[in-house]
This record gives C-alpha cells, structure tokens and sequence, in this order.
C-alpha cells in the first residue's frame, strides 16, 4: 500500500488547527472539488463518526477511526478512484502548531491516483490543499 507523507507548519493553536480541520462544512474552502458533505452521523471530529464528501456526482465515504482532540484524527475513505486512510497529527511548536499527514492509498487504482495527488503542490493535490488549510487557518488566527 503506498504511503505518501505531509508536513507543514500554521501560525494557529493546535485547538483552532484541529477544529477547522474537523469543520465539515468547510471542507470545501481547502480540499479540491468538494461540493458537499451528507449523511452526516456525529461531529467530524469524533471517533465513530461518518459522513460522505461529495465531488460533483463522485462521493467518498469516510469514517473516523481515531480522533483526539486537538491533537490527531485518522479517517477511512473511499470512491472508485481513491480509496485509503488519512493520518494527521497536530503537534504544538512554538507559536503554532504542526501538521503532519500520511495517506495511506488500498489497491492498484488508487496508488496510480494517490501517486498523482502527491506529486507537485498545484490546488488539488495533497500538499496543495495543506498549504491551502495552513494559510486558511493562519488567516483566522
């Protein structure tokens, strides 16, 4: 399973990092082609929690598998061309907080894709929306 490593660094307490991260209905302001979240079974930012983010007519089912307030989540995704989990941590430095996220892609389509995602920082790709969150999230510290 490919594995593909984030890191950066916001000008934000970890408790305001963690609860814009778990923001659902924010999503759509820092990771690529969200046009929606539904099905929503408890806050974002619990353990046990479910929702579907929609990209147009593509949804992707995720769960929150761990979630520790303010300082990490993980979550299990998936749609027909990404599939996999996300782990981020939010570490207290300084005056601000570190990011640091590792995808983790299931299955021969979604490491092709995942290999995509991870590669440059344009809007869409993983370091492009940390980089979008980071200044979304410092712009509101």
């Amino acid at each position: 399973m490919p594995t593909f490593r984030l890191s950066t660094f916001a000008a934000a307490p970890p408790e305001r990092v963690f609860a814009t991260w778990t923001d659902a209905d924010r999503f759509h302001e820092w990771i690529g082609g969200v046009t929606g979240v539904t099905d929503r079974v408890g806050p974002a930012g619990e353990t046990g929690s479910r929702y579907t983010v929609q990209f147009g007519r593509m949804t992707s089912r995720t769960e929150v598998l761990a979630a520790e307030r303010p300082r990490h989540i993980r979550t299990r995704f998936g749609n027909a061309i990404l599939k996999g989990e996300s782990d981020v941590t939010f570490t207290p430095d300084g005056a601000g907080t570190r990011i640091d996220q590792v995808f983790t892609t299931r299955g021969f389509v979604s490491a092709i894709f995942g290999w995509i995602f991870a590669t440059g920082s344009y809007r869409g790709s993983f370091k492009g929306e940390l980089e979008t969150f980071r200044a979304l999230v410092e712009r509101e510290a």
